[in-house]
């Protein structure tokens, strides 16, 4: 498991070319994020994303442990920057292996999921407009709570 957190950009098709190399793996999973144009029909300027440090990356494993709990998965490596970003920056890469497809498939949709809502990181979008911390979003919490009948 490998939990980054960072202020620079970062290569998504280098960490799937590593993982790719490993032993018994045949699926590679991932998920990029980015930064929008456009929120709520305000054009940004900036975003800027702030975490805990040491919190965070706790928060991060264990949300990789719990997918490993629930699919076979080898290796999960998290991604995410922070600091002040543009339109079109990545912010986070989620990348699984397992070696089956329908593993890492599920793990890293469960990751990024669970990232959306119980990772300790804020972000401020900056506009024309002004300035504004971003809350939390219900369909966020709707798509975790569907995770809840793997208990």
């Amino acid at each position: 498991m490998n939990i980054i957190i960072q202020e620079n950009s970062f290569s998504i098709s280098k960490i799937i070319s590593d993982l790719s190399k490993k032993d018994n793996v045949g699926a590679v999973v991932s998920f990029s994020g980015y930064v929008r144009e456009f929120s709520k029909e305000r054009q940004l300027k900036s975003m800027e994303l702030e975490h805990y440090p040491g919190m965070t990356e706790k928060a991060l494993a264990d949300i990789v442990q719990s997918a490993k709990s629930h699919w076979d998965i080898q290796e999960a490596t998290i991604v995410h920057r922070v600091g002040k970003l543009l339109p079109k920056d990545i912010i986070v890469g989620v990348i699984v292996s397992s070696k089956h497809r329908s593993n890492a498939f599920k793990a890293c949709e469960f990751i990024i999921d669970f990232l959306k809502t119980d990772a300790p990181f804020w972000k401020k979008e900056i506009s024309e407009e002004g300035e504004i911390w971003v809350a939390e979003r219900q369909e966020d919490v709707v798509k975790k709570t569907s995770w809840n009948k793997l208990d």
